[in-house]
């Protein structure tokens, strides 16, 4: 069975897959037990599924695991922990930030990726940088409020 490489929030790993088209998502969340990243549309349009790769947003529902050989992959897992978030993840929950939580983790793995780029954004850079990641529940304010905190932080 074709064996794949690379890196995981810091640490390496290495899976067996026969397809080498496997979402990443799947590898992640069956696979390695991270569960962060979330299943929501199955077409890269939602951003639920949202890690980042080499410091860049990708969608893992659509990301072979094949692409992710040789590279470094960051989950929400490897931002911060319960006791000690990171300033994204601490600027979400200072924030309130959530309702059902289920677009949480794209909105912190683009936020994060948005403040690696550009460390002060404009309240229309962030909503730009968000775009690609939907909210159903209509915290939309409390996201662009948290960006804007972390930001700062």
């Amino acid at each position: 069975m074709p064996k794949y490489e690379f890196r995981v929030n810091g640490r390496a790993v290495s899976v067996n897959s026969w397809d080498p088209g496997q979402p990443l998502l799947y590898i992640l969340r069956n696979t390695l037990g991270l569960h962060a990243a979330k299943f929501g549309c199955g077409l890269g349009q939602c951003g639920a599924c949202t890690v980042l790769l080499e410091g860049k947003p990708v969608r893992s529902c659509v990301t072979p695991v094949q692409q992710v050989t040789g590279h470094a992959v960051t989950t929400l897992e490897g931002l911060g922990t319960p006791e000690k978030p990171d300033r994204v993840q601490a600027a979400f929950i200072a924030e309130q930030a959530a309702q059902c939580g289920y677009c949480t983790n794209g909105m912190i793995m683009a936020t994060t990726a948005l403040l690696h780029q550009t460390p002060h954004p404009t309240p229309g850079e962030a909503k730009h940088a968000l775009s690609g990641n939907l909210c159903r529940c209509g915290t939309h304010t409390r996201i662009l409020a948290a960006v804007i905190r972390a930001a700062k932080a």
